[in-house]
């Protein structure tokens, strides 16, 4: 197969699961579910903790970026901490206590009930993610999980599960950063001046 060939089929296939990902009742309900606890997180007064590992830690400093600064409209800041961005903290925690706890231990420290924690995972197995969502739950804060493909132990930790289904991780990650700007764009529409 021919270079050009090869990008048409990889843009094929991100079709294909964003078209599986649309017609699945379950995964629009979980991305309405998420907009409008998002949406009650910041009417409350509360703010979003996102985080994530790799390609998901970039999503997750993405998604804060969105929302603190702004999506498409004017409108005011929204407190989001991508719990991502602090090397600091994370070298210190994985060096101090163990990689497991990078995302938790964050929480423990400036979590609170009424926030909303969310945990994006493409397997819905990281060690880290899932003790993060335990950490929130035992806080009273509510999780969503942004997953994919069965949801792994992540989706049972969550209050709201948006699964990806699938097995190729890049095409996974394209349809939660879609889901992610879509996201982004309602909690915005919401609070736009």
């Amino acid at each position: 197969m021919d270079v050009k060939e090869n990008i048409k089929k990889i843009l094929n296939d991100s079709i294909a699961i964003k078209k599986e990902f649309l017609a699945d009742t379950n995964a629009i309900d979980a991305v309405a579910g998420t907009v409008q606890e998002i949406i009650s997180c910041y009417k409350r007064g509360g703010k979003v903790l996102v985080f994530g590992n790799g390609g998901s830690a970039a999503d997750s400093e993405h998604f804060a970026a969105e929302l603190v600064v702004r999506f498409e409209k004017e409108r005011r800041a929204l407190a989001c901490i991508a719990l991502t961005a602090d090397i600091a903290a994370l070298t210190a925690i994985s060096n101090d206590y163990d990689f497991n706890r990078v995302f938790s231990r964050q929480i423990e420290a400036i979590g609170k009930a009424g926030d909303l924690a969310i945990a994006i995972s493409t397997s819905g197995k990281s060690e880290n993610v899932i003790e993060a969502a335990k950490a929130a739950k035992a806080k009273k804060i509510s999780v969503i999980a942004i997953t994919g493909r069965d949801g792994g132990r992540l989706k049972t930790e969550a209050d709201i599960a948006v699964i990806v289904k699938g097995n190729n991780t890049a095409r996974i990650q394209e349809v939660q950063m879609t889901v992610i700007h879509a996201i982004c764009k309602l909690v915005e529409d919401a609070f736009a001046e």
